[in-house]
């Protein structure tokens, strides 16, 4: 399906998200990673998300733009916690026209207010016709 997204470097789309206790039993339930972090709350009751769930973050605004990702990479720097707000910037490092899509590099910095839990990358494409 063609998008209607025209990107251009240095644009900054930005998707934040609080991940709850429902959404890591059902994430562990479809990925099958139930560890004891993942099911069993801390002293304040919360569970650690899973990393590939945090990583639905920037997948949610390459979806918005209409980005079929080919590559992808992710560096986990410190836990997400559930009831935690988790803001994610995804910026277009690199655009390359063609007649049908524009190819894609974006970067990605998630934070939960100052500190960084996760950057990531992606290729991709989006198709324009």
């Amino acid at each position: 399906m063609p998008s209607t997204a025209n990107p251009e470097p240095g644009d900054v789309h930005t998707f934040e998200r609080t991940f709850t206790r429902e959404d890591v039993e059902r994430f562990g339930e479809v990925s099958g990673d139930q560890q004891a972090i993942h099911t069993e709350p801390d002293e304040e009751g919360r569970l650690v998300v899973q990393g590939l769930l945090t990583a639905t973050l920037p997948t949610k605004i390459g979806g918005d733009l209409g980005v079929l990702a080919r590559s992808m990479e992710f560096e986990f720097l410190a836990p997400v916690r559930t009831g935690e707000s988790i803001t994610c910037e995804v910026t277009v490092d690199a655009v390359e026209g063609h007649d049908d899509r524009h190819d894609v590099s974006c970067s990605v910095v998630c934070h939960r207010g100052r500190d960084v839990v996760m950057r990531a990358s992606f290729e991709g494409l989006i198709w324009t016709e």
